[in-house]
């Protein structure tokens, strides 16, 4: 458990003013357990054999058996991962508690239980020493060992059944209860009122507010959503716990409310779950409130439609630009012009690489051998004279690095409904791939002259801001001129862009004047650019910028 709220830490913003390692225990279950356990709950006194235990922080507990005259056996840890069995007061058990200082006993409705055998037991151990360890010979498994010391057990059939845990690398106290029922016939944990005191200091309400904003602004991941249901889980519980108790009304309301929470967090995770798989994306349950997209179609069209599919495969596997940039555009060449780079044993056109393994002992034999298969990496060199024939099997090696992607999208008013869907679907998935191959992704959003809106993403972190950038759209007019002029200011000025190409991402045709496409031609020449025109619907179009248009 402990491990999942770690990573629940990591996932949430809202960590002031409460520290990371017991913020659980103010917005979660066990906070307002302790206000009701401590207001208006009878306090118990332990009987031999009771089974006790203090809250560490959220998640992790510490446990023992109580063996009268106010002592209780435990496992102390006294050196690194060693520890023995001793006996601890109320104050000594507790000392290690970053929460309440508070100590619970195993009880049913007529006060506490316990077992003289269970006891005995437990005094038998004290002196032992072990080796100390979270999976093994921890607290709760020895508070377990002492509790099979009895000889009777419980059956419960109307009894509310706690929830068994599937163990995974801890003993938890939930395992121990289930034991303890079984044993003792605890059904309920109350709080001993160690210190003695006549009028015990009574707890704040919690903050609901506080606990609202918590649960509803974590991310929802597999991790977070495994904490929230453990929360849940033990808020049912602990209501039918104490459902035979006068309790009054508005703490009852308290439970109620932070249950209601939790359930309609799960909910809207269970609604977009296949998403946050298929697409990696985590947002909270608000952040998906305000996107206010329809989840579900935007996956099944990532999962079925077969252009977008196409489209990512060749983003991947061969990148658009390089493969175009490797082959020449110009037949005709200068004297002594390198053409390219391809595997041959033309030892007057080595590469300076190669020439390095042969200069080095250790890499002679690898030169020969290269040089043997003709797989040495060679300049291609062209004089004016030879023209480059097309069916010429030349294995050219693409040397540079995937370039990023700069995205124009189309969103005014004709692209809603399947159009945009379509879209998105198909940035979600450039995303995705792009993310695996660590390359950058510039989307630009569009709409009538001037209007453009820029998301740079850069890195993993960011394309949780795609989304609810597109949400932003114009719902307008719509023209070409303003975001092509803007991609061509980034792949000239943006450090690292230089190697990108253009992807229009749009529902139809829009005319560009003469002047604006010889402009575009001499600079795509110039800087070695393309430009995809992916087209939203099922008309087949062509215009005159792009280099391929494909039609999703």
């Amino acid at each position: 458990m402990f491990s999942y709220v770690k990573k629940l830490f990591k996932s949430t913003s809202i960590l002031n003013p409460f520290s990371k390692i017991n913020i659980l225990a103010k917005v979660g279950v066990k906070c307002l357990k302790t206000f009701i356990d401590n207001n208006f709950r009878e306090k118990i006194i332990p009987i031999e054999g009771s089974v006790v235990y203090s809250d560490l922080y959220f998640g992790v507990e510490h446990s023992g058996i109580y063996i009268g005259n106010n002592e209780i056996s435990n496992i102390v840890i006294d050196k690194f991962a060693e520890s023995s069995v001793k006996k601890s007061s109320p104050e000594e058990f507790t000392d290690k508690s970053y929460l309440y200082k508070k100590i619970y006993v195993s009880c049913n409705s007529k006060g506490a239980v316990g077992n003289k055998d269970v006891s005995n037991g437990a005094i038998a151990h004290l002196g032992e020493r072990g080796f100390y360890g979270l999976i093994f010979n921890n607290c709760h498994e020895f508070s377990e060992k002492c509790v099979e010391y009895s000889k009777n057990n419980y059956s419960f059939d109307n009894l509310f059944k706690l929830k068994d845990v599937n163990e995974t690398w801890e003993r938890t106290i939930k395992n121990l209860k289930l034991k303890s029922q079984k044993k003792l016939g605890a059904t309920k944990w109350k709080l001993w009122d160690w210190k003695n005191q006549s009028e015990v200091e009574k707890e704040e309400e919690p903050d609901l507010g506080q606990i609202e904003k918590f649960w509803k602004n974590i991310v929802l991941n597999e991790e977070n959503i495994k904490v929230l249901r453990d929360e849940l889980a033990s808020c049912n519980e602990y209501m039918n716990e104490i459902s035979d108790e006068n309790i009054p009304k508005e703490a009852i309301n308290l439970l109620t409310v932070f249950k209601e929470y939790l359930e309609t967090v799960d909910k809207k995770y269970r609604e977009v779950e296949k998403f946050i798989k298929v697409t990696g994306c985590g947002y909270s349950y608000s952040e998906f409130l305000n996107i206010g997209e329809d989840f579900l179609a935007l996956v099944k069209e990532m999962e079925k439609n077969q252009k977008i599919k196409e489209v990512i495969k060749r983003l991947g596997k061969n990148y658009i630009s390089n493969e175009k940039k490797l082959k020449p555009k110009v037949l005709k060449r200068n004297n002594n012009e390198i053409l390219g780079i391809y595997k041959s044993d033309d030892l007057a056109r080595l590469l300076p690489s190669e020439l390095t393994n042969f200069e080095s002992e250790e890499l002679e034999y690898l030169f020969y051998s290269k040089f043997f298969e003709k797989s040495l990496l060679t300049y291609e060199i062209v004089s004016k004279e030879h023209k480059y024939n097309s069916k010429e099997k030349k294995e050219y090696i693409n040397l540079e690095n995937k370039g990023p992607v700069i995205v124009c999208l189309d969103t005014s008013g004709s692209m809603n409904g399947m159009p945009i869907l379509k879209a998105r679907a198909l940035l979600l998935s450039i995303s995705k791939i792009l993310e695996k191959e660590n390359r950058s992704l510039y989307i630009i959003i569009f709409g009538d002259k001037g209007e453009i809106k820029e998301l740079n993403i850069s890195n993993e972190s960011e394309i949780n801001q795609i989304l609810p950038f597109l949400n932003s759209g114009f719902n307008g007019g719509t023209d070409f001129e303003t975001p092509l002029e803007k991609a061509i200011d980034i792949i000239k000025n943006l450090k690292d862009y230089n190697k990108a190409d253009i992807l229009m991402i749009t529902d139809g045709l829009c005319e560009l004047s003469d002047k604006f496409i010889r402009k575009l031609e001499q600079t795509k020449s110039t800087l070695g650019i393309n430009i995809y025109t992916i087209i939203c619907n099922k008309d087949s179009i062509n215009d005159r910028y792009s280099d391929e248009v494909i039609n999703l």
